[in-house]
């Protein structure tokens, strides 16, 4: 059977995240590709309404397989699994991690400009970041409306806010890992 997922796809995948963020793993991220499995363990990826017209698309089905593949290959403590993301990528994250805390122990989210309201599943923890000087996604209206959304739901919620814009600092790299070791 051919995966769609090729050694160097996953190497470039596991090269993103886990050594930045100072933490031994791999990390999954889709990549482009004409081909999409349709097999695998399930991540819960259905927008409760009014939502409903929000599509996640095909990557919940990529991740699902990526997973699956994953696991079958490499001894992975499935109590430690964490979902990250970047600007609309951190949204994402935070949408699935939210469907998936009973999966995902923990959420990165850096610079997310919104949450899809989802059923939630599980008690994961999140840490979130922002630039105060975001042009792209401002803080004011995104992070900072997200994340008394998060703790009034009774998350655990770590927040970084920091000075600069749209973008990942090595400092907020560093905290991030030191909050995954912890």
């Amino acid at each position: 059977m051919t995966h769609p997922i090729t050694r160097r796809a996953f190497v470039r995948a596991a090269a993103y995240g886990a050594g930045a963020l100072g933490v031994i793993g791999a990390g999954l991220a889709p990549m482009p590709s004409r081909k999409r499995p349709t097999a695998g363990p399930r991540l819960t990826a259905r927008p409760r309404p009014p939502s409903a017209t929000v599509e996640f698309g095909v990557d919940p089905a990529f991740l699902d397989h990526a997973l699956a593949w994953t696991f079958d290959r490499v001894a992975i403590d499935a109590q430690r699994a964490w979902i990250a993301g970047f600007s609309d990528g951190a949204s994402y994250a935070l949408s699935l991690g939210i469907a998936n805390g009973d999966f995902f122990s923990r959420v990165l989210a850096f610079s997310p400009g919104f949450v899809i309201p989802v059923d939630e599943r599980g008690r994961p923890r999140f840490f979130v970041s922002h630039g105060r000087q975001d042009p792209i996604l401002p803080i004011d209206q995104c992070s900072r409306r997200i994340v008394p959304e998060l703790r009034h739901a009774g998350y655990d919620v770590r927040f970084d806010e920091v000075d600069g814009g749209h973008r990942m600092p090595p400092e907020v790299l560093a905290g991030a890992g030191q909050w995954l070791r912890a």
